[in-house]
């Protein structure tokens, strides 16, 4: 018999480092084109995974002398080769059950969303020259799942205010991806503690000053008011692949000024090629993860403890 503890026990043995379960009627009121629902309209519960980023893929980057980890082993090793792994494994033993499993890893190329940092109401809204629905009942593929919000349903923690997920167990520090299912699952408890203190530090350590402190986005959430800063995306998407000259020590002459300053699309193929298939995160997420995974660490409320602290010396600028 498949059951929530089989599930959750067998998707750790896997890789998954924190597993929750939400039923689908959490995600009522979800924009249309963001609705999960519409992927599998008989579906019943959605598995949802974190996969932890090491707290060492940043040690380099930290220090100014290595920033492959991260991009490799963080990003693109999560993304395109433990989460698939991960997922197809706890889709078979789904199918053998009997029941149908969709698999979505954290990834969404072709999404379908006109999502815009500046325009939170756009968010959700379809691209029409992407894709077009193929009956007026529907959205147009792809719909465009928000992981966050899915980590959110099923228990496994809070949307900090840099609009990052917060586990218990990691702070910032993980990757998501999940399964829908029409096998009747029992959800887990919305998550009841409090991880956000809103201190802004990851306002004030962003290099390039994506997250504001004064603009934010609120929604409801199977009965729970969320809010997040309303983050620039173009800001973080430049930012994110060595926009910033005083963090990119890669940054060397006036054409690699102009360059690593382009949109994401073409940055990220600039002088230091992707890593698998994804672009360089060479700003090293220095105030969405870090800046906020030390202010967690410093106030002890992470189950996952270190022996020394993660900061050792004042952080370098160029």
């Amino acid at each position: 018999m498949l059951t929530s503890e089989k599930i959750k026990k067998y998707a750790k043995s896997c890789g998954a480092d924190i597993v929750g379960i939400t039923s689908m009627g959490r995600f009522e009121g979800a924009p249309k084109q963001m609705d999960p629902r519409y992927i599998f309209p008989e579906a019943k519960s959605m598995i949802v995974m974190g996969f932890r980023h090491f707290r060492g893929v940043f040690r380099g980057i930290e220090e100014g002398t290595f920033f492959t980890a991260y991009s490799a082993m963080g990003y693109a090793g999560i993304n395109y080769i433990q989460q698939p792994l991960v997922l197809w494994n706890v889709s078979r033993i789904i199918e053998d059950e009997g029941y149908e499993a969709v698999p979505i890893p954290n990834n969404f190329p072709w999404g379908n969303t006109a999502t815009s940092g500046q325009n939170p109401e756009k968010t959700g809204k379809m691209n029409p020259d992407l894709s077009r629905p193929v009956s007026p009942d529907r959205p147009a593929p792809n719909v465009f799942l928000q992981l966050r919000i899915a980590a959110f349903c099923a228990g496994l923690g809070e949307i900090g205010y840099s609009k990052m997920f917060l586990s218990p167990e990691f702070g910032p520090r993980q990757r998501l991806a999940a399964i829908i299912t029409d096998a009747p699952l029992t959800p887990d408890s919305l998550f009841k503690g409090k991880l956000c203190d809103k201190c802004m530090l990851c306002v004030k350590a962003c290099t390039v000053q994506a997250i504001p402190k004064d603009r934010t986005v609120k929604i409801t959430v199977a009965g729970r008011k969320l809010e997040w800063a309303d983050i620039d995306m173009r800001k973080c998407s430049v930012g994110f692949c060595g926009g910033s000259k005083h963090a990119n020590p890669f940054m060397v002459t006036s054409e690699d000024e102009k360059r690593f300053k382009q949109e994401v699309g073409n940055a990220q193929r600039y002088k230091l090629h992707p890593m698998y298939v994804y672009a360089r995160a060479l700003e090293g997420a220095a105030g969405c993860i870090r800046a906020c995974m030390i202010h967690l660490e410093q106030k002890g409320v992470l189950k996952n403890k270190f022996k020394h602290p993660f900061r050792k010396r004042k952080p370098w600028r160029l």
